[in-house]
Formats: C-alpha cells, structure tokens, sequence
C-alpha cells in the first residue's frame, strides 16, 4: 500500500516547536510522510519557522490581507490541515474553514459560535454559570457597583477577549476612580487555589473522546513550565459537561480553573486552540495531533481517554542555530 502523504501548515508558529514534533512523531507513527509548513509574521526569528520543512511570511491575522493570503498559500502548497496556536487568528480561521474546505483544506477550528463565546470571557461567565457549571462571579468593569457586599476585594482586572495573561491585574477599591468609563475590562472573584488546565479532544464529529487535567505547577509569563496530569474526578466530570455544552467544538481545547477555599473547582476561561501546556497530555498518551492525522488521513480512529496520570512536564529552554 503506497505511503499515504500529507502537509500541515503550523499559524503564527513562534515557539511551538514541541507541538510541531508530537505531530511529525505521530505521523512517523502511523506511516504518513508529512510536509510541515509554518507561517509567522517574522519567520526568521522564529523557532519553530526554523525547524518547519517550509517557512513563510505572514501578515498580521487581524488584517483583511491576511484571508488571500492564507486561502492561497493553501492552494499553492496542497495543505491538507491547518492548525491555529494562537487566540487572535481564530476568529479569521473559523470564518475561512469553509472556502478552505472547498480547496481540500482542512481547518482544525471550532464553528465561528464557539470561538466567538471563547474569545469573549464575560460571555463565557453567563454561559457557564446559566448550565450550572461553577464560574467566578463576573461583571463588566462599568457595572460594577463597589457597594455591594456580595464581592469581596481585592478584584481580578482583565480585558474581556485578552490572552496569555495579558493585560491582567489585581483590583483595589480605591483603583476604580481612576480607571476610565467605558474600558473594554471586566472584573472577577478573585481566586487564589491550585490551578488546571484540562485538555479537550472533539472529534470531527463534534465528539468529545477525551478529557485531561494537569496541575499547574509553575507558569512563566502566562503559559505553564511545570505540570503533572491528574486524573481529578471533579475536573473531568466539569470537562464531559462542557462537551455537552459546546455544540460546534472541534479538534483541541481546553479550559483553565482554579479552586476556591472550599476546594470546589471554578472555570475562569476557555481556549478554543491547542493549550501550550498540550505535550504533557501528549506524553501522557492522550495524542490529539496523532488523531487529527489519523482523520485527515482517513484512517481508523484511535481516539479514547485512557491516558496516564502522574505525568509530570519540566520545561526548559532550548536553541535552534541557523
């Protein structure tokens, strides 16, 4: 049987270079010659540009110029999968799935709701607490009446569709004159316990076939440098609730908690996107890149959640030379 062939196309690679290895592993794995391209707005400075069997400037993915752009590198290179890393270009890549689809492409991207409802947390609060999964208390930073005994100060700050930890802060009482009317800022419960991050995989189906948590042991400006899976029955019993809930989510998502005093665990936010912390989930035997390529090849499925807890990831810096 000949070597079935396939090209991926990493977005706004920067860094990522251990998720373009757990899917060139995989695909060596299942017998797939894969072609790996990356793009980046500075391909030169990037890592994982560097490592890519093909590397590509790209523009902002904010910018109309960036759908032609994206349509025809696809068209030109016979990619057969995209996979996004990053908050910002999902919104393009949900509206583009479909004219990528019509070329043979194949976007690894929720529907345009779900990436819409991940992007905006205040959205995703109501969502939440309305299908009585636990979720901080949230307000938009204009409602916020500082008289009501029901919040309890300081306040968590942070921009409505921020990312990566960006723009976040701690809220004092006294702070609030001195923010502007009509900042795009909502405010949270502040919550202070153990932090996850829970791993998801859909299916192209929409199934939810697996749900890993791993404790977030140390962060470094937003993303997780030491982890260990777990299999928490409360975080995994949150994770196939959510999959109900999620009509329209496809391939890796995951979502963030941290516990209240009582230990009840809390969802503060979504991630419509492969999670950086995602190679411990990968280590620990739940492959999502190795299930995306076994649907974009049409071969069997083998998608489950029976992954290993007790994994532990430390992160450490590394150097591409050119």
């Amino acid at each position: 049987m000949a070597e079935r062939k396939l090209t991926l196309l990493l977005l706004s690679a920067g860094r990522r270079v251990a998720l373009l290895e757990c899917f060139r592993g995989d695909a060596r794995a299942l017998g797939v010659d894969l072609r790996v391209l990356a793009v980046d707005m500075l391909p030169d400075l990037s890592a994982a540009c560097s490592v890519a069997d093909a590397a590509f400037a790209a523009p902002k993915c904010t910018l109309p110029e960036f759908a032609p752009f994206l349509l025809d590198l696809c068209h030109r290179e016979g990619v057969d999968i995209v996979v996004p890393t990053i908050d910002t270009e999902l919104p393009a890549l949900a509206r583009l799935a479909a004219p990528l689809a019509s070329q043979g492409t194949r976007a690894i991207i929720s529907s345009e709701r779900i990436v819409s409802l991940a992007h905006d947390k205040l959205r995703t609060a109501e969502v939440l607490a309305q299908s009585g999964i636990p979720t901080p208390r949230t307000t938009d930073l204009d409602r916020l009446d500082p008289r009501d005994s029901g919040w309890v100060w300081p306040l968590l700050a942070k921009p409505k569709g921020g990312s990566s930890s960006v723009g976040v802060r701690t809220l004092a009482a006294p702070e609030l004159a001195s923010l502007p009317p009509g900042s795009d800022l909502i405010v949270q419960e502040r919550l202070v316990g153990e932090e996850h991050t829970v791993n998801m995989f859909f299916d192209m189906r929409g199934q939810l076939r697996a749900v890993v948590p791993h404790l977030r042991i140390e962060t470094r400006a937003g993303e997780v440098s030491k982890a260990e899976t777990v299999r928490d029955p409360q975080l995994t019993d949150i994770g196939w609730r959510l999959g109900a809930i999620l009509q329209g989510a496809r391939g890796a998502l995951c979502f963030q908690t941290m516990r209240r005093a009582t230990g009840e665990p809390v969802v503060f936010e979504i991630n419509a996107r492969f999670g950086g912390g995602y190679p411990i989930a990968h280590r620990a035997g739940a492959c999502f890149s190795k299930w995306l390529l076994e649907e974009t090849a049409e071969l069997p499925s083998s998608a489950n959640d029976d992954w290993k807890s007790g994994v532990r990831m430390l992160r450490y810096d590394a150097a591409v030379f050119k």
